[in-house]
């Protein structure tokens, strides 16, 4: 809940600017939903795809103040984040209704960033893997995924999200490793290998090429260093990098 409709779309042609030397790198930008006509309109004919950052499971009815995803797609979204740890803090929103809200999305062609993450006391209790495992089950339960690509999962250590901490890219990728292992499970080798999963915990740039260079972290969903077009042209570089090396390294 940042910027207000000037701000923002100077921040989103800012982002754009930022990604045309991003290479293989994918940029997508989840602007608050009231907001998105205006970010649609400056990302039109550009590299950089557009997301929101919630929607209702249902595509119509009383239900005031609620978006649908049919409203998302018809002002061209291709993303849509689903479960962010502070829909599930503050409003509660539980894995059943993420469930119910990731397979509208696939129905939609939306393409859902699910995320999934302990907090502070489950991480200190050693109920980190447990509850991340629980979440990854109930939230993907039953989606009918015929593509890697149709789905994406972040990754959010609620306990590195705005308190300066941030997990150590051993600490990731152990996480991220559990959750591919997941997925391979519920949906198979082909779809869990390719997946793509993000880090969410308070990536920036001084971390984010440690980070990326995990072998199971393929991105990052990123908050507070998205505020600055420069500051998260940064991180665009730095995954490019890795990238580019990782390219370079399969081409030997």
């Amino acid at each position: 809940m940042n910027t207000d409709v000037s701000s923002c779309v100077e921040l989103a042609r800012g982002v754009v600017r930022e990604s045309k030397n991003a290479g293989m790198v994918r940029v997508t930008v989840c602007p608050p939903n009231v907001f998105l006509s205006s970010v649609g309109a400056v990302l039109d004919g550009t590299r950089v795809s557009l997301g929101a950052q919630n929607m209702h499971a249902l595509g119509r009815g009383a239900y005031t103040g609620e978006v649908s995803g049919e409203m998302l797609r018809s002002l061209g979204c291709h993303h849509v984040i689903l479960g962010h740890s502070e829909r599930r803090q503050y409003f509660r929103e539980t894995d059943a209704e993420i469930n119910r809200k990731a397979k509208k999305a696939l129905k939609l062609g939306l393409v859902p960033i699910v995320c999934v993450g302990e907090n502070l006391d489950q991480r200190r209790a050693g109920k980190e893997f447990e509850v991340v495992a629980f979440q990854v089950k109930y939230a993907l339960e039953d989606l009918a995924l015929l593509s890697s690509n149709a789905l994406i999962i972040a990754y959010e250590p609620v306990w590195a999200i705005g308190t300066g901490e941030t997990a150590t890219p051993a600490q990731a990728q152990h996480m991220h490793a559990l959750i591919r292992t997941l997925v391979r499970q519920q949906f198979g080798s082909k779809i869990g290998n390719d997946l793509h999963i993000l880090y969410g915990g308070s990536m920036k740039p001084a971390n984010a090429r440690d980070l990326l260079s995990e072998r199971d972290v393929d991105g990052g969903l990123i908050g507070g260093a998205s505020l600055q077009s420069d500051v998260f042209g940064q991180i665009i570089q730095a995954a490019r990098e890795v990238e580019e090396g990782r390219r370079a390294a399969g081409a030997d």
